[in-house]
């Protein structure tokens, strides 16, 4: 699971650098070309040739001069080569190429935290299956889950023992332990007798919290 997000935050770097280069050699030419180091009418060399000058891909020569060419810096001749156009053009792409590299940079974010944001949320969602299959299973392995009832003031079962109240036969549950004050009784006897707050520790299914409430009701 670490490779993998590691793998893609590599990805999405190796992406990103490969928009800045093409950008950052558009951005050279056009500096070139508006300090007068390339002239107007100049012919530029293939892209191959670009290509080994700035060590990178004829690929990505051909989108630095794309960039070029949208702006009229250059224009593009199909196995001609690229001629330079006009060097003011280069200077307006010089001040417009900070903001609109931002720009692209800004919107390549924007798509990559978008994918993590869905990336997440599937994630998410199966982590909640998984949670819910093992809460299911839980369940259906313990059906009888400790539950605790109160005896009140007013509570019919004061002073009576376990075996007065035929507390098994009427309610299917079992006390476990019965808590007075500080201190706590486990397994008791039949013939404990219950006092005004004693908290008796039951044991049952569902059905026997409304039996045994109503018992010592």
């Amino acid at each position: 699971m670490e490779t993998d997000e590691k793998e893609k935050g590599t990805a999405k770097r190796k992406k990103h650098e490969i928009v800045a280069v093409y950008d950052r050699i558009a951005f050279d030419i056009a500096n070139r070309i508006a300090k007068g180091e390339i002239a107007e009418g100049a012919r530029l060399s293939g892209r191959s040739t670009m290509s080994s000058e700035y060590g990178v891909s004829p690929e990505t020569i051909r989108r630095a001069f794309s960039l070029l060419e949208e702006m009229a810096v250059v224009l593009v001749q199909h196995n001609s080569g690229v001629v330079v156009l006009s060097r003011d053009n280069a200077k307006k792409y010089i001040t417009r190429h900070g903001s609109r590299t931002e720009t692209r940079v800004i919107l390549s974010r924007i798509k990559d935290l978008i994918e993590e944001h869905e990336r997440i949320d599937r994630e998410l969602f199966n982590i909640t299956k998984e949670l819910v299959t093992a809460t299911e299973r839980f369940t259906a392995s313990n059906p009888f889950s400790p539950y605790e009832c109160s005896i009140s003031a007013k509570s019919k079962a004061l002073g009576k023992t376990l075996a007065n109240l035929n507390f098994w036969q009427k309610t299917g549950a079992t006390v476990i332990a019965i808590r007075r004050e500080d201190s706590i009784l486990l397994s008791p006897g039949p013939d404990f007798s219950l006092a005004k707050s004693d908290v008796l520790v039951i044991v049952g299914d569902l059905k026997t919290r409304e039996l045994v409430l109503e018992l010592i009701s």
